[in-house]
């Protein structure tokens, strides 16, 4: 593995305070729309820990035992309740999730496990079919914190020849989301993509924007890599966590924040708002009515586009095409221009500001 440095690192995760600040761009949604509205399902079953994929013990988050820290796993044993927990969602509550918005034509984005999808290939083969996207949720389900350079590069490129091969087309996704990176995660996956070929598109690990960014392409910064800020407050983990008291909650909440972002784009400031969920917990017979709740909510309005964050992401770089002039440093600066898109403000760089 080719050496990637910690001041390489630290440089591209300089941060950012001013964004775009008081006047974002407009990213003239497609028909004109107020907002656009992406939703996730999270595709993780099958790729969680377990004895029986060589861990050391069963998985221990995000389950219907209870919040963190409830049950410990024991060392080396399988669990078949939390097992089973699993595979209800590749099961059933994939398929009517799924149903909901194939009924409305609505296409969704998958964060998909690879190590998921390779366990029901019927999954991937009705994503792909039905016009819905895959995002690439890692090979495994698991935090990549901890993890080793080389460990991390052995499952980038396992996760790449798994969608190769699960993909009906032999399509690699061009857009990531690992949900526990850690500093050297993007230029991992921007080294094998470029050694392979593939197009890598945009970046998901964050949460610092209503709107795309960019940033400069790890180890190349005369290309640009958008950014794709993506939720958590809009997410059922916040369910598990106990942060809502009730379906009810997450439901007004999801509603809350689309009422927000839509009257911020009747007023000229249109951005884009992500609405995510678990199949194994949302799929839930009682869950999903707050699901279908907030969709049908959406649905009164004409001036809604519903897209995936591949669509949105195109769309957007089409709109506002990477500028590197804006990220150029100084010889006396470690800094990355602060400024997203050369919109804020920022010390010690060249960017046009």
């Amino acid at each position: 593995m080719a050496d990637i440095s910690s001041e390489e690192c630290e440089q591209w995760l300089e941060r950012d305070f001013y964004g775009y600040g008081p006047n974002p761009p407009n990213p003239n949604w497609p028909n004109e729309a107020k907002i656009a509205v992406n939703f996730v399902m999270n595709h993780e079953e099958g790729g969680e820990s377990s004895v029986e994929l060589g861990d050391q013990g069963a998985e221990a988050f995000f389950h219907d035992f209870g919040p963190p820290g409830l049950i410990t796993p024991v060392p080396g044993e399988r669990d078949p309740s939390t097992e089973s927990q699993f595979e209800y969602g590749p099961r059933v509550a994939v398929w009517r999730l799924i149903r909901l918005f194939d009924k409305h034509k609505i296409p969704i984005t998958f964060y998909a496990v690879a190590k998921s999808f390779e366990r029901n290939l019927d999954v991937p083969k009705h994503v792909e079919a039905n016009g819905h996207e895959t995002c690439c949720h890692g090979y495994r389900w698991r935090s990549y914190g901890d993890c080793s350079p080389e460990e991390e590069e052995d499952h980038v490129r396992k996760a790449v020849e798994s969608f190769r091969k699960t993909s009906p087309s032999g399509r690699v996704p061009p857009g990531w989301f690992v949900g526990r990176p850690n500093a050297r995660s993007a230029h991992i996956v921007a080294k094998v993509y470029k050694e392979l070929g593939l197009e890598f598109l945009y970046w998901a690990d964050s949460y610092a924007d209503d709107l795309p960014y960019w940033k400069p392409m790890p180890g190349n910064p005369d290309e640009g890599l958008l950014i794709m800020p993506y939720s958590f407050d809009n997410n059922d983990t916040k369910m598990w966590f106990g942060q809502y008291a009730s379906d009810d909650a997450f439901t007004q909440h999801a509603i809350d924040t689309f009422t927000t972002i839509r009257e911020e784009g009747l007023e000229g400031r249109p951005a884009y708002i992500t609405v995510a969920f678990h199949s194994r917990w949302m799929g839930r017979p009682g869950r999903f009515q707050a699901l279908r709740r907030i969709v049908e909510h959406m649905l009164q309005f004409d001036d809604v586009w519903f897209a995936t964050r591949e669509q949105i992401a195109r769309h957007f770089a089409n709109e506002h095409p990477y500028d590197p002039s804006k990220f150029k440093t100084t010889p006396t600066s470690k800094a990355l221009n602060g400024a997203a898109n050369g919109h804020g403000k920022a010390q010690n760089t060249t960017g046009s500001l």
